[in-house]
């Protein structure tokens, strides 16, 4: 027996931020019976909460919020007739389904791509009977963490694809998507999303003796099976567990089903314990492609028991004489699965809900090992609600406690037994319904008064850890991120600003270790994790600017190249983009004309409406590479934006690239050239600018020793003088543009503060104290009448935008919801941006001002 009261090491878990209803005269939000609540990838969490209105009617909502503006709430009316009993959000993050307890399944999906903009065009019924379980078919993408290996260089190494089947294939292998539900009175239904559009359901019994189903799970195997477990809800019942296949025969879903072995609860074995704790109300397998572990709670009206359980492969005797007949020899002795107890709990608080991790951390060798080791990584703890409002983080193999957090100010004594504990007088407020976030840093848990709570999670789960090791952790959970595309939201909360340029640096050099291609694969998203990382510290707050620039500027110089076609289809393997960067790279001339004869000007040719549509980002173009060089003799300070690009060769290469494709195509048409306004009607400006800025990219070094920005190792080259002489010379030739630089983030994690949790209000914007990183940059900070720009398209808006218009939830950067131009080259350009903004982040609908 494991003892929950022990006090936990450390004790690292704390609130970060309460959101609560503001009171409505006319209407009240009241929690949900049963209450449900699930947290995407992508760091949107969905939970349901009914309005109830003066006549006493009750609309049951679904509200969908980002975990970094949790105020800015979207509500949608769901249309279920009966309570909703279960939430589900899918790999991706972008669909939701809900289930309600007529038996209604509903799949809500993004319009437009925006996280505050649902539709729900297919579903499911199974007409007056509950859905208790719900879940999304596998899709046969497993990665497991190995954190025995979170040293390794490669990341193939840390974290490796498993061989997983999907539970339905198409045909390629392609895994079909759909849905598996449970119902209260024991079938199981399918719903398969065809490519087409149309939805195939089917439903049948689990088994052929129905019971009533009161609590259910789903989890998934490596060969493409599902396994479901059942209870009826008390104790002295058994939990059964069935296998059930799906295919597709003569376009017809079939279901098929086969019972496996079940198992009592050992606190109904025990005779002092026989009928003390009367129903099982929690029953979970330990993760969803996890079906040989399962946890199981049994409560009485004041307790609860907790026990882990695992199905092992057993051999099985056999009597002597059948061995005299045919003997057993090596692997064919027969074996039986059989249900084992891995740990169970002492008596405990009533349990109001529990939260399992979605981490999937490689266990091999370790097991049990793990749970008496020094270090416990997040993946390996589940989350225990008690209805006397604390919080218990513990290990989900041994279900040693190994964090507590308690909601009251003054906690009671840990050590208290359950049964002395005095009562209030009304119900304590309580987590009725809770989930951990995909690298289980943070939770989120409705209460019994609807209000929402997200607490931070230590990496080490209650181990005190030296800084170097938290680092450690926070880096191995951040490169999991890189990798899997998922959002890095939750571990931010736990980055200090003193850790920032330590984990920037270790970010980089681990990237730099990877192979080329994933270099390639990854370039992007590092970019954006750097950018997230430096909101934090005001050290490196202007760095921001520089990584969402970056971002901006590979997107523009990988559209426009790709714009570039062959004068012959049957030309070598290199396209005219690999080319330009080839030729440019070689040829370092200052002069723009002499780069430009080593290239086939026929691969450049495009229609005038594409040139002419394409004239906003040539001219941001233009406008950054003037602003660079004419702030290159001050940029002694690191408070100003642009400050990176200075010593960055590739993306000065980049630059020089634009140039000469945009000289080629104002050869074609003028009226698309960058508009500068010269102090010399001869004034060559794209010469001049190419001119300094090959100079700039031949020796970088040069200037950098110059300015003594950073010492270099070696010996330093001769100082530039004549360059910097030239740059500052640069505002009597041209008139230099004011950058429209990314806002300043009006988000919560930059200004969230240890042991300082944030109170917050549904549907109204707080006053937040600007962070000491963003108060130090001049420039961000945008003033309420300021003129607004498409930051995407490089387009005014003015300063109340007539276009609707939508915002990333992570830089701020806003563009309008709408395409004002049809031309193939824009299409091409917004495609890469219309799911999700540059950066990763999900784009929210912005109300007209």
């Amino acid at each position: 027996m494991c003892d929950l009261r022990r006090p936990a090491a450390g004790g690292m878990m704390d609130l970060a931020y309460v959101c609560e209803w503001e009171k409505w005269s006319k209407s009240t939000h009241c929690p949900s019976v049963p209450l449900a609540c699930a947290w995407s990838c992508r760091n949107l969490i969905a939970f349901t909460m009914d309005l109830r209105s003066d006549d006493q009617d009750l609309t049951r909502m679904i509200h969908i919020l980002d975990t970094e503006h949790p105020w800015d709430l979207h509500s949608i009316s769901s249309e279920h007739r009966e309570a909703i009993t279960c939430l589900e959000w899918d790999q991706s993050g972008s669909r939701l389904l809900s289930a309600d307890a007529d038996g209604q399944i509903k799949c809500w999906s993004m319009a437009d791509h925006l996280a505050n903009s649902w539709e729900s065009s297919v579903g499911s019924l199974v007409e007056g009977d509950p859905i208790v379980a719900l879940s999304w078919l596998h899709n046969g993408v497993k990665l497991a963490l190995h954190v025995e290996k979170s040293g390794a260089s490669s990341f193939g190494e840390k974290f490796s694809r498993v061989k997983f089947s999907p539970s339905l294939t198409l045909f390629g292998g392609k895994p079909m998507e759909g849905w598996i539900a449970v119902t209260v009175s024991g079938l199981v239904t399918v719903s398969l999303l065809k490519p087409s559009g149309q939805v195939l359901t089917s439903t049948e019994s689990l088994c052929r003796l129905r019971g009533r189903v009161a609590l259910a799970d789903i989890a998934f195997t490596g060969g493409g099976n599902i396994v479901v477990a059942t209870a009826d809800g008390s104790s002295a019942s058994p939990v059964q567990f069935y296998k059930v296949c799906v295919s597709v025969v003569s376009e017809k879903c079939r279901i098929d089903t086969e019972i496996l072995p079940s198992l009592f609860m050992r606190c109904t074995t025990d005779l002092n314990r026989k009928d003390k704790f009367p129903a099982i109300t929690h029953l979970k397998f330990l993760a969803r492609d996890m079906s040989e572990q399962v946890l199981l709670c049994a409560s009485s009206q004041t307790s609860s028991i907790v026990e882990c359980w695992s199905l092992r492969k057993e051999g099985l005797p056999v009597n002597n004489i059948f061995q005299q007949i045919s003997p057993v020899v090596g692997d064919k002795q027969p074996t039986i699965l059989k249900w084992r107890i891995l740990s169970a709990t002492n008596d405990l608080d009533r349990v109001s809900a529990v939260a399992l991790p979605k981490l999937p951390i490689s266990l091999t060798n370790t097991d049990l090992k793990v749970a008496s080791d020094t270090q416990f990584y997040p993946g390996l703890g589940l989350a225990l609600a008690f209805h006397d409002g604390s919080v218990h983080i513990v290990h989900r193999l041994s279900l040693q406690t190994m964090a507590v957090f308690y909601s009251s100010a003054t906690p009671r004594p840990v050590d208290e037994p359950a049964i002395k504990r005095s009562r209030t007088a009304g119900p304590a407020v309580h987590f009725k319904a809770m989930q951990l976030s995909w690298t289980s840093l943070a939770l989120v848990g409705i209460d019994n008064q609807g209000k929402l709570s997200v607490l931070r999670l230590s990496p080490s789960m209650g181990h005190p850890l030296e800084v170097g090791l938290a680092l450690r952790h926070l880096l191995f959970l951040l490169e999991y991120c890189m990798v899997t595309g998922y959002d890095w939201w939750d571990i931010l909360l736990h980055v200090q600003p003193s850790m920032v340029q330590s984990l920037v640096e270790k970010l980089h050099e681990e990237y730099t270790r990877q192979t080329a291609a994933l270099q390639q694969v990854l370039s992007t998203r590092i970019l954006a994790m750097k950018a997230s990382l430096c909101k934090l510290s005001p050290c490196t707050v202007t760095r921001v600017c520089d990584y969402h620039t970056k971002l901006f500027l590979i997107a523009i110089s990988s559209t426009l190249k790709s714009l570039l076609r062959p004068h012959f289809l049957n030309t070598p393997d290199k396209s005219p983009g690999d080319r330009l960067t080839e030729i440019c790279a070689k040829i370092t001339d200052v002069d723009i004309d002499k780069v430009m004869i080593n290239l086939k000007t026929e691969e450049f040719v495009l229609d005038m409406n594409t040139l002419q549509a394409l004239q906003q980002l040539l001219q941001w173009v233009g406008d950054f590479v003037l602003y660079l060089l004419a702030s290159l003799p001050n940029q002694g300070s690191l408070l100003r934006p642009g400050h990176s690009f200075l010593r960055d060769g590739t993306s000065l290469g980049m630059l020089r690239e634009l140039m000469v494709v945009i000289r080629i195509w104002g050869l074609l048409k003028p009226s698309c050239l960058p508009v500068y306004t010269a102090t010399s009607d001869t004034q060559d400006s794209m010469s001049l600018l190419f001119r300094l800025l090959t100079k700039l990219w031949i020796c970088p070094c040069s200037v950098w020793v110059l300015l003594r920005w950073q010492p270099l190792p070696g010996p330093a080259s001769e100082p530039d003088e004549a360059l910097v002489d030239e740059c500052c010379l640069l505002p009597s030739q041209l008139l230099i543009p004011s950058l429209d630089w990314l806002p300043a983030s009006d988000g919560l994690v930059s200004r969230l503060q240890p042991k300082q949790p944030l109170r917050l209000q549904f549907g109204r914007a707080p006053t937040l104290p600007g962070s000491a990183a963003t108060l130090q940059l001049d420039g961000l900070a945008r003033a309420p009448g300021q003129p607004k720009i498409d930051h995407l398209r490089r387009l005014h808006l003015g300063a109340c935008p007539t276009e609707e218009c939508k915002a990333c939830t992570r830089c701020g950067c806003v563009t309008m919801l709408k395409s004002p131009n049809r031309t193939t080259a824009v299409k091409q350009w917004e495609q890469r941006w219309i799911k999700n903004c540059l950066c990763g982040g999900l784009w929210w609908r912005v109300p007209l001002s």
